[in-house]
Parts: structure tokens; sequence; C-alpha cells
């Protein structure tokens, strides 16, 4: 039967590769097809070099395909795909800005003439390079879990270094220069690296911010000391956001934070609290910084820039993507027919988002936006379907990455927010943009290959070891005779307790030939030293630990976990005295068996619903 389950999934992983090359196929005709028909509007003519672009574009993704086929066989079959769709979209639209651009500023001589589409191009091979290398090299997603801090010190340094520019770019300082070498922006890749740290951080410490604080006009917040590493975060984003005048990376820096917590803690307050934070910090520097305050008011009063108003100190660009999307209509004017690069250099930027707007119209942008949208739901797909609390905390991370980011760029360009200036992922002009998204399509390709894993090929091995963890079930047990009461009633062991001794090496441990049964079944059982009293109802929210079920006989010679008991046997041997079998559970303590219990959050059993029986 296992085999055949095996087999099973096995074909229907090749089936997923075998859609996934289909949609692979798919995409690159409908790029290309937009390649044509935009330069068919622009010249008349065939786009020059069409054959030499379409073969290298094919051949780009083959290579892809087969890797993934090769170190990912279980991977979603739409991450890939709906990655090369946007990015060969996002090619074609920059070639088609080309055309417009250099006939404009032609006779201006300035920068805007120059071509964007062949560096882009160039570019995309790099960045799928790189994918590819993450997917062959990396075994599995836990590879990052033991380089969290590592990762986040590399970040903060990347995070601060544009504070120390001695120039800035548009307003801002988003980008580092070194001589000799191209620009590049190190906000990119920091929001991969601080996802992978917020992953690491919230599944060793979801339990401690879970904990439930003070009632404030009904709504429950966390207590202060808990509350500390949401406000060093809130405190970076408004450092980045002072500074470094870089509005959308502060709102994707704080933003993923907050929902990564409320994935982890289930908690509403933390998302409450998290947005109080962002208004009231946006607010203040809003008011206080000139040139976040200059795009506050251009989004307010975007058409103020024109006659009689003419404010200049505000851009004109907020009104010129209004009037720019305007024109689309429901259907657009067709690819080359439009005036987009009326915007300016910006149109290669986030304002590449109102190209597809008067071009194709609403239809176009609502088809756009809702290719993004799917990317997004595989990603959540992915983190529901895997089965360590990282994984699914670096699904979501990423995820809500990508999301923020789409909606601050469309957002600010459509006037529902302030503008940004953040690249429109995959389609917007810019090789650290375009890098960094392409890490993050192969972290997603991995995870995903990790839950297709465990849905259909339980199994077979994970390719990656677990981390060791402590198992509670071959925990020594601490003998009460060497045990202080702790406070509360707790069990610490005693001085000259090795704490540091290999599991299963210590006191209690069966000697070989005791006889344990190594698959024994096991339940759960409050730990010693935390027995409730008589008539008093048992704490939900106390600890809980695994002991042999009834049964089967414990390796202890004294039969009851180093306590004499009067029955030969350890009075594991037969049924109890009870006549309700345990306080009406057989051999359970009162608690329903492990197998019976529902689960939540990342498959921990809950405690016990049930009080102790007083009669018993």
């Amino acid at each position: 039967m296992q085999s055949t389950a095996r087999g099973d999934g096995r074909r229907l992983a090749v089936r997923h590769r075998n859609i996934e090359l289909g949609l692979l196929a798919l995409a690159v005709a409908v790029c290309l097809a937009g390649h044509i028909d935009a330069s068919l509007a622009l010249t008349g003519k065939l786009p020059p070099g069409l054959l030499v672009h379409g073969l290298s574009l094919g051949a780009l993704v083959v290579v892809a395909h087969l890797a993934v086929r090769r170190y990912a066989p279980y991977a979603d079959p739409l991450i890939l795909p709906l990655g090369v769709f946007l990015t060969g979209f996002g090619l074609m639209l920059l070639d088609r800005l080309d055309f417009s651009y250099k006939a404009a500023h032609a006779a201006k001589g300035d920068y805007q003439k120059l071509p964007a589409a062949p560096s882009q191009l160039m570019w995309v091979f790099i960045s799928v390079a790189a994918a590819l290398a993450l997917i062959v090299f990396v075994k599995h997603h836990r590879f990052f879990q033991r380089y969290v801090y590592v990762m986040m010190a590399g970040a903060l340094i990347l995070l601060t270094a544009p504070i120390f520019s001695p120039t800035d770019s548009f307003g801002a300082k988003r980008w580092i220069k070194l001589p000799g070498l191209p620009s590049f922006e190190p906000d990119e890749f920091v929001k991969v690296a601080i996802t992978i740290f917020f992953a690491g951080y919230l599944m060793a410490s979801r339990d401690a911010l879970a904990l439930a604080g003070r009632k404030v006009w009904g709504m429950t917040l966390p207590r202060g000391r808990h509350a500390g590493p949401v406000l060093a975060i809130w405190a970076v984003s408004l450092m980045v956001l002072i500074f470094e005048r870089d509005l959308g990376t502060s709102l994707i820096f704080f933003g993923v934070f907050v929902v990564m917590l409320y994935v982890a803690t289930e908690r509403t307050s933390w998302v409450v609290l998290g947005l109080l934070m962002a208004v009231g910090g946006a607010a203040v520097v809003g008011t206080v910084e000139p040139h976040v305050h200059g795009r506050v008011e251009a989004w307010l009063h975007p058409l103020d820039y024109y006659p009689p108003v003419n404010n200049l100190a505000i851009s004109s660009q907020p009104a010129e993507a209004l009037f720019s999307l305007g024109t689309g209509h429901m259907t657009g004017t067709g690819l080359g027919s439009g005036r987009p690069w009326l915007i300016g250099f910006a149109g290669r930027s986030d304002f590449i988002f109102t190209t597809i707007g008067e071009e194709l119209g609403l239809a176009g942008v609502t088809a756009v936006l809702l290719v993004y949208v799917l990317l997004i739901q595989r990603g959540l797909r992915t983190a529901i379907g895997l089965t360590d609390p990282f994984g699914k905390l670096l699904a979501t991370g990423l995820s809500a990455a990508l999301a923020l980011q789409v909606f601050v760029v469309v957002g600010g360009v459509s006037g529902l927010v302030p503008l940004t200036g953040k690249a429109l992922p995959f389609l917007a002009a810019g090789g650290s943009s375009l890098l960094a998204n392409w890490l993050m399509i192969a972290l997603l390709i991995k995870l995903s290959d990790s839950s297709g894993r465990t849905a259909l090929d339980p199994a077979q091995p994970s390719p990656e070891p677990l981390p060791v963890q402590a198992n509670p079930a071959n925990r020594p047990a601490v003998d009460q005779a060497t045990a202080a009461p702790g406070p509360g009633g707790s069990v610490t062991p005693a001085a000259g307790t090795d704490l540091t001794a290999p599991l299963g090496t210590g006191p209690g441990t069966p000697a070989p030939g005791a006889g344990a049964d190594p698959g024994a079944p096991t339940e759960l059982h409050p730990p010693y030293g935390h027995t409730p009293a008589a008539g008093v109802p048992t704490d939900p929210g106390a600890p809980t630990e695994l002991r042999p079920s009834h049964g089967h006989p414990p390796t202890d010679p004294q039969g009851s976990y180093g306590h004499p008991g009067t029955d030969p046997q350890g009075s594991y041997g037969r049924p109890p005295t009870d006549p309700h079998g345990s306080y009406g559970q057989q051999g359970s303590y009162g608690y329903p068996q492990v197998s019976d219990q529902p689960t939540h959050g990342y498959g921990l059993p809950p405690q016990s619903p049930y009080p102790p029986n007083p009669a018993g």
C-alpha cells in the first residue's frame, strides 16, 4: 500500500512538471506576441533580433525547468511560469519604451535616450542563474535557519549603508555607488534577508510573544517586555524613513514583521498595535521631513502642480500618472499606440505601471495584478502545506513582502497611497530588484518542493536532516531523591546533574537489553511537581510532557518513575482500580489520547479540557 502511494505521488509530481513546461511555453509565447505587436504599432515591421531574443529566452527557460525538474521535483508548477511571464512582460514594456524615449530625447541629448532593455536582459540571465544556483546547491530551506543572525547583521549593514552616501538620487538615499561598479539598491536584498531572520526569530520566540497581556478597551495588548522586539523594528524603520527618506522600504520592512508576527502568534492585538505605530510614525516623519512631506502633498493635491496653484515644490508625476491611466479606459490604446513616455524617466521605474494602464487599459491592469495575486497565493498555499514552523513563516514572509511591494507601488501610481519610488517587481528596470525577486522565486520553489514532498511522497526522507530537537519521550526522568522543588512546585535538578549530557545518557536511562519498547505509544501528562489538588481545575496553559501509556511497563525497576508502588507490575500491567477508568478516560490520566486530540497552530496538541475528577 505504501509503495503504491509513493508511486502515485511521483507520477503526480511528474505531471506537475509537465504542466509547468506547458505554462512556461505559454508565458514565452505571450511575451513574444506582445513584443511583435508593439513593434508593428511603432514601426510597422517585426522587431529586429526577434529570433535571437526568442531563442535565448526559450533556452534560459528550458534550463530553468530542467533544474527544477531535477532538484525540486515536487515544487509548485505555477511559481516558475509566473516569474518568467512577469520578467518577459517587463522586457517587452522596456523595449517598447526605449523606442519612444530615444525618439523624444534624441534632440535633448540627455541620458533618457539610452536604452534600458539590453541591460535588463543581461540582468535577467544573471538573476535566473543565481536562482538556479540556489535551487541546485541549497538542499533544503532549513539551511538558512542556521544563519539567521548572520543574515540579520548583514541586512542591517546593507540597510544603513546608504545613509553615509554623500549624494542622493531623486530625493532619497537608496542606492550604493562604488567607484568603477554599477550602483545597486541594497534594500531589495534586505527584504529577503530580513524575512529569513524574522522566520527564525519568531519560530523561537512565538510562545513568549503569544502570552496574554492586559485588557485595554476590550483588546488584549501584549506585555511590555514582549513588545520590545516590535518597538525595536519600529525604531529601525523610522530611522530608514528619516535618514534615507525611503518611505517604501520602511513600510515593507515593518509591514512584513507585523504580518509574520500575527501568523506566529495568532493575536490580532499585534496587528492593531503595528498599524497604530506605522501610522503614527509616518505622520510624524511626513510632517517634519521635507522630502516625505512633499510626497504627501503631491498625493493629497496632485493637480496643484498646474496653474492656477502652480506649486512647483511638488512633483508632476502623480498628476501625469492619473492622466495616463485615465487615457487607457477599459481596453487601452493598444501596445505601442499610447504616450507613456511623457512621464519622463519614471516610466521605466515604478511608473511603468502607467504604461500597462494606458496601452492595455483596465483589462490589462487587472490581468497583471491577478498574476501577482496568483503568485502570492501560491506562496501562501506553500506555507499551509509545510510542516515545520520555520518554513511556514518564511513562505508567509516572502509572500507578504511581495504583496506589500506591489501594493505600495501600484497604490502610489494610482493615487491610493503616497509615492514611494520602489520598483515594481519583475517589470521595472533595475538589476538589484530583479536579482532579489528571482532569489525570492527560488526560495519559494524550494519551500514548495518541501511542501509537495510531504503531501505526495511522505515516505521519502527529507534531503536535509532535521535539527536535533529535544525529544521529551527520551529525556531521563528526574529522580525525586536528587531533585529539589522549584518555584511553584516545579522540580529542578539537584547539584551535580549533567545538563549537557546527550539525550538518553542520564540517570534512569534503560540499559541495553532492558526490554524497553522503542515503539511504545506515549501520552501527554502534567510534569512532575505540578499535580493539581482535588477540585482545582487544571491550568490550560500548563506545560505537558510525554510518558508511556498503560500496558507498556517502564524500564525503571521501581515501576513508577522512581517512586516504588504497591503494585509489583508498576500499575501499568493491568487496568487501574478507578471504576471510571482513571477519571473517565481508560489509561490516560484524564487526558484523551494524543491521536484523538485536535491540533492547532503548528500541529501541537492543545492541553486537556478535562478537569480532574475530585472523586478520584
